[in-house]
C-alpha cells in the first residue's frame, strides 16, 4: 500500500512541474511567429518588382466575386439578357429605398427627378421619371448603376447586385407614382370610398 502511495505522489509531483507556464527556450518556427509585415502601399526589397503587394495569380477569382460581361457600352445588351431576381414585395421595395436614400438621393433628389442636394454646383443628371428611362428594362438600369454612365461613377463596389436590383424596384415605385395609370387611380379611388 506505501509503494503505491508512493508511486502515486511521485507521478502527481511529475505531472505537477510539467504545467509550469514558461515561454520555451526556442521557437519551431520563429519566422512564423514573429512575420514581418509590410504596409501595401510600401516597397519590399525582397520582390520581383519591389512592391510590397502581391498581384493574384492569373484566373483567381476572391471569394464571393461574380464576374460581370458587360461594359458601360452594353447597356443595351444588359437590358435584354439580365432579367430583375428580386421580386417585388414591400420588403424589398423598403430595402431599395434606404440604399437609393443613401447612394442616389444626392444626385437623383428624393423624388428621382434630378433634383439632387449637389445639383447647383454639379451638373444636373437625368431624370429618372422620363419616358426613355421608363422605357429602359431593369436589366439595362442595373448595367448603368453597376458601370456607371457619363458623370455618374461605378457603384459596383459601394452596393451589393442584389441591392442595385431592389434600388431598381424602388425607381420603378417612384416612377409610378409620378406617372400613375388609370388603374393606379381607380385603386386609389375605391381606398379614398372605404
Amino acid at each position: 500500500m506505501k509503494i503505491l502511495i508512493l508511486s502515486l505522489t511521485t507521478i502527481f509531483l511529475i505531472t505537477l512541474s510539467a504545467c509550469e507556464r514558461q515561454t520555451p527556450e526556442r521557437e519551431f518556427m520563429p519566422d512564423m511567429y514573429e512575420s514581418t509585415s509590410l504596409k501595401a502601399q510600401k516597397e519590399d526589397p525582397y520582390s520581383k518588382d519591389g512592391a510590397a503587394a502581391r498581384i493574384p495569380p492569373e484566373g483567381t477569382i476572391p471569394r464571393g466575386f461574380s464576374p460581370y460581361h458587360y461594359t458601360t457600352a452594353d447597356t443595351d445588351k444588359a437590358g435584354r439578357e439580365l432579367k430583375n431576381p428580386i421580386m417585388k414585395t414591400k420588403m424589398n421595395v423598403e430595402r431599395g429605398q434606404k440604399v437609393f436614400n443613401t447612394y442616389c438621393i444626392v444626385c437623383h433628389g428624393p423624388k428621382g427627378n434630378g433634383e439632387g442636394f449637389v445639383v447647383p454646383p454639379f451638373p444636373r443628371p437625368p431624370s429618372l421619371l422620363t419616358d426613355k428611362i421608363m422605357k429602359w428594362p431593369d436589366g439595362s438600369i442595373f448595367n448603368v448603376i453597376t458601370t456607371g454612365q457619363n458623370n455618374m461613377p461605378s457603384y459596383r463596389t459601394q452596393i451589393k447586385a442584389e441591392d442595385r436590383w431592389a434600388v431598381i424596384g424602388y425607381v420603378r415605385a417612384l416612377q409610378r407614382a409620378a406617372h400613375p395609370t388609370a388603374e393606379d387611380t381607380k385603386e386609389l379611388e375605391s381606398e379614398a370610398v372605404k
